[in-house]
Order: structure tokens, then sequence, then C-alpha cells
């Protein structure tokens, strides 16, 4: 077992290294780190004032930022890394070690990376808040940054079911399959989850609507980061109806935890079970 950890720290680490390296990762960091003092700045500019949003209104406005950048982010790094050239992926497999481990740790690897990356924005835009505002509001900013970390877990999981066992020759292929993903996740399946509830009754519409927000990943990080920065008064009404349809607080934050651990895991696992049977 201590050879296993070691081995798969060791992927680990040289994953994180070409990753940092990467040109990719560094461009993001810097557009990330921009769009976040951007943001933090524009609440104000937009109603007519001056200067920067404190934590809270901050944490509110990123969490769009987050929701439309790390999960395609995450999902393009994923397949670009998953599916090496046909060369290296025999190199790398020729090794006498498990193939879920150099999964395992190349996944560790490009999660720390991405994850310094957007470290960076929320860092510059909480530093330079810290400094003109104050610390009102810092959990809720901290907990967006929590959302931020979990969806990328779950965005690069879902880009190892994708492109796991294939080569580079496939990797067009992956990226046009990850993009249509992205859309779902992001785009039509709120638009699917709206169209589907406006047909139906309102009680049973209201169950379907938070059904929707449990079990899509995008919507349970948009749900429990907003309940987080702005409570009960997240939604309006509607966020007393979730909060009485999940348990409370703690019932709704289980339900959250939950769906967002399934799709780590279960996309890890079909990740897992497709490499073993791929011929490399």
């Amino acid at each position: 077992m201590p050879g296993t950890r070691s081995a798969m720290w060791l992927f680990a680490r040289q994953e994180l290294l070409l990753s940092v390296r990467s040109r990719w990762t560094q461009t993001f960091a810097v557009v990330f780190a921009a769009l976040a003092l951007i943001v933090a700045s524009s609440g104000y500019v937009l109603s007519g004032g001056s200067g920067l949003q404190d934590f809270s209104r901050t944490a509110a406005s990123l969490i769009q930022l987050v929701l439309l950048l790390v999960p395609l982010t995450s999902l393009v790094f994923g397949v670009l890394a998953l599916a090496p050239e046909s060369g290296e992926a025999e190199l790398v497999f020729s090794q006498p070690v498990a193939r879920r481990v150099v999964l395992a740790g190349k996944l560790i690897g490009l999660f720390l990376a991405l994850v310094a990356a957007e470290a960076i924005g929320f860092g510059a835009a909480g530093i330079v808040l810290f400094l003109r505002t104050g610390q009102e509001g810092l959990g809720g900013f901290l907990g967006v940054a929590s959302g931020s970390a979990v969806l990328t877990a779950v965005f690069l999981t879902l880009a190892a079911a994708l492109a796991v066992g294939g080569t580079g020759s496939r990797r067009a292929r992956n990226l046009a399959v990850a993009l249509v993903v992205w859309f779902v996740a992001v785009v039509l399946f709120d638009v699917a989850a709206l169209g589907v509830a406006s047909l139906l009754p309102s009680g049973l519409a209201s169950r379907v609507l938070m059904v929707s927000a449990i079990v899509n990943p995008v919507d349970a990080v948009r749900t429990g980061s907003l309940l987080g920065v702005e409570g009960t008064t997240a939604f309006g009404g509607a966020s007393l109806a979730f909060l009485r349809f999940t348990g409370g607080p703690l019932g709704a934050a289980c339900w959250l935890g939950v769906s967002l651990a399934v799709w780590i895991v279960a996309p890890l696992a079909a990740a897992s079970a497709r490499l073993s049977r791929a011929d490399i």
C-alpha cells in the first residue's frame, strides 16, 4: 500500500509540474484573476457608483463566472491531459503500477493545478477587497471558492470518463463531446427543467425544479453557494420552500453534498473501468 500511495503522488507531482508550466494554465490564472477583480468592481459601476463591492456582493456576482468558466476549463484541460499521444501512453502505462493509480495521480495533479490557478484569482480579489472594504461577508466568499474547487473535481472526473483509454488522435472528438457536456450541464439542463415545470401543476412543478437544483452539479453548487452567501433570501420565497423540501439547512447541505459526491465518484469509477479495459 505505501508503494501504491508513493506511485500515485509521483504521478500527481509530475502532472502538477507539467500543468503549472503550461501556458494554458498560466493564462487561465491571469484571466480568472482579472475577471474576479472586474466582477468585484462592476456592481457599483453599473449602479452609478465607484469603487469595489464588499465580499458578499462580490461572492454573489462571482458565482455565475465560476459556473460558466470552471466547468469548461476543467473539461478541456482534463481531456487534453488525459488523452496523451500514443507513444506517451504506452510509456506511462508500461510502468509496474496499476492503471487506476496512474489515473488517480494525474487527476490529483490536474486538480491541484487548476485549484491553484483559481486561488490566484480569488486571492487577488480577496486581498484587494479586504484592504478596501474589510472582512464582512468573507465566509460567503470562501464558500464560493470552495464551490469552485468542488466543481473542478466534478468536471475533471467527467473529462476522465470521456478521455481515458484514448490517445491524441481522438482528442478532437473528445473535446467536441466535452463541449456538448458543458452546454448540457450549464445551459440546456435548466432550460429543459423550466420547460417541463411549465407543463405541470404548480406544486409538482416546484418539486421538479427543486430536484433539478440538487441533481445537476452546476445547479447544486449554485444553490449551495447562494444559500451560503445570502441565506434564506437567496431565492426569495423559493429559498424557504427549498429548505422545507430538503429538511432545513442541514438537510439541504446533505442533499447537495451527496449529489456532488456522486458526480465525482461515479465518473471516476467509470473512467477507471474504461481504462482497465483499454488496449494501450
